[in-house]
């Protein structure tokens, strides 16, 4: 019996369907264990990030607490004790290591063990792993605790680049160059930066009030005009 126009169409169909899930179950056959082995390969691996972030903020959590008790203890005149401290200055995180080891550096600086503090904030101001600031830092406080045994001119060399307006540590670093440059008989140098430094409302007021009295004596007018201190 011959096939009319519709059967036959509907016989090629279901010929096309057989082929296509013989072809579909020869393709399980073959590569089956394989995606479901990558599927599950995917699932652990989603699973092993989602601990790993898990983990890394809990560190993170706890690194920043016993962080912060350092700190407290050292703010409030304690000794930190010195294994924390120590792993501290080992954290992974370059913020944590970099306050961990200012705080080590000046523990030793509080004890009178100035060489170890000297040689600490040296190896901070060199370490390019560490965020500039910090290093800036590190280096403003060793040229401190050298600055009776370096010439005025070094001092210069080393912290001018720091003692300009809107830099992080302006007050600091400039405090000690117009030391330096009044050691230097520089007074023309050291008058305006007082002035520049007690009229900068970003430097501590403690620097500021230093240097507006500094700047008098040199005979620079180091007081903020009112339109000036309403503008900051």
């Amino acid at each position: 019996m011959a096939l009319t126009p519709q059967n036959s169409e509907a016989f090629m169909r279901e010929v096309d369907e057989a082929v296509r899930q013989d072809q579909l179950l020869t393709f399980w056959q073959r590569f089956g264990r394989w995606i479901v082995g990558l599927v599950i390969l995917g699932l652990v691996a989603f699973g092993g990030w989602l601990y790993w972030q898990h983990y890394t903020k809990t560190q993170s959590q706890a690194v920043s607490e016993k962080m912060d008790q350092v700190i407290a203890t050292a703010v409030g005149g304690g000794t930190p004790d010195a294994k924390e401290l120590d792993a501290l200055t080992q954290a992974s995180q370059p913020g944590y290591r970099a306050s961990a080891l200012l705080v080590k550096a000046g523990t030793a600086a509080r004890k009178g063990d100035s060489k170890a503090a000297i040689a600490s904030y040296k190896a901070m101001a060199s370490d390019s792993s560490l965020d500039q600031p910090y290093r800036d830092l590190a280096l403003i406080r060793q040229t401190t605790l050298e600055f009776e045994s370096l010439q005025p001119q070094q001092v210069v060399d080393r912290l001018k680049p720091l003692a300009v307006e809107g830099a992080p540590w302006f007050g600091s670093a400039g405090e000690l160059v117009a030391i330096a440059y009044m050691k230097m008989r520089k007074n023309d140098l050291a008058g305006p930066l007082f002035a520049a430094m007690a009229k900068d409302r970003n430097v501590p007021q403690s620097i500021r009030s230093r240097a507006r009295q500094m700047a008098g004596l040199l005979g620079v007018d180091a007081v903020e005009t009112p339109n000036a201190a309403g503008q900051e």
